[in-house]
């Protein structure tokens, strides 16, 4: 006659079944194991930004081709120099009708330098650019700074395990209110993102694509981002030409950009 286990042999049961599940996750810590402990989010964020862009100044080409149902590809082209995440330069090189545009972004003020006019415009980060990219897209170098990361659980994609964070903004000045955010648990690459308005209406999603080595590092060289509120609306980035640069300070001038506006 079979007996059943004792508590204790039960209790081993549970504990040998619980260490097979943790060593199926390949070492990154579950969601459950990190609740609590703020500082852990913001570590896996802070090592996903430094991915995207170096930590200190750099300069960057992006060539983004917006497609849309029934309508022909549309193709902008910028380049970005940054110096942290408070000192960025973003000017439209194509098309040449555009090509003296330029946005300047100080601290928490975004400006807008145009030829025709001779004062800049002050502007919102959270406005359209062109296609599925606002101004913060280009004009924000990393999430960091700008967002409150919470650690929700863990996903297995392509057999490897990702932390999905939710991203709540620190005020209403920044780009998004809220963003999901997928990122590899293993190397720290971003995988994707899901930007949300502060009605909780889901507005883009954008996959990182691509990696190879640019700017001192290995990143992602594609973005693609697709409008949720309107099927098949698209913009493809392509970074390229990205290198480590000591930029001057007044680079980032109001009176120097314009000069160069004009």
């Amino acid at each position: 006659m079979t007996t059943l286990p004792t508590m204790s042999r039960r209790r081993g049961i549970y504990l040998l079944g619980a260490l097979l599940v943790s060593l199926s996750w390949g070492g990154p810590a579950a969601a459950e194991d990190v609740d609590g402990k703020p500082e852990f989010a913001r570590e896996v964020l802070a090592k996903a930004d430094r991915i995207r862009f170096p930590d200190d100044g750099f300069q960057v080409d992006v060539l983004i081709t917006t497609t849309a149902p029934d309508s022909e590809p549309e193709q902008r082209s910028y380049r970005i120099l940054s110096k942290g995440n408070s000192q960025t330069l973003v000017q439209t090189t194509a098309p040449a009708v555009d090509r003296n545009q330029i946005l300047l972004m100080r601290d928490r003020d975004l400006w807008a330098f145009l030829p025709n006019l001779s004062q800049p415009i002050r502007l919102p980060l959270s406005q359209r650019l062109t296609g599925q990219v606002a101004n913060g897209d280009l004009a924000r170098a990393n999430f960091a700074g700008d967002y409150t990361p919470k650690i929700l659980r863990t996903e297995k994609i392509d057999g490897e395990t990702h932390y999905v964070l939710e991203l709540a903004a620190i005020d209403n000045w920044v780009t998004y209110s809220r963003v999901l955010y997928w990122v590899n648990a293993k190397n720290s690459h971003p995988y994707k993102a899901e930007f949300y308005a502060l009605s909780g209406r889901l507005l883009k999603v954008c996959h990182y694509q691509k990696f190879k080595r640019m700017g001192g590092g290995i990143r992602p060289s594609e973005l693609v981002i697709d409008d949720a509120l309107r099927a098949g609306n698209r913009s493809l980035l392509e970074y390229s030409n990205m290198a480590e640069r000591d930029l001057e300070d007044k680079i980032f001038a109001k009176d120097y950009l314009k000069k160069l506006s004009r």
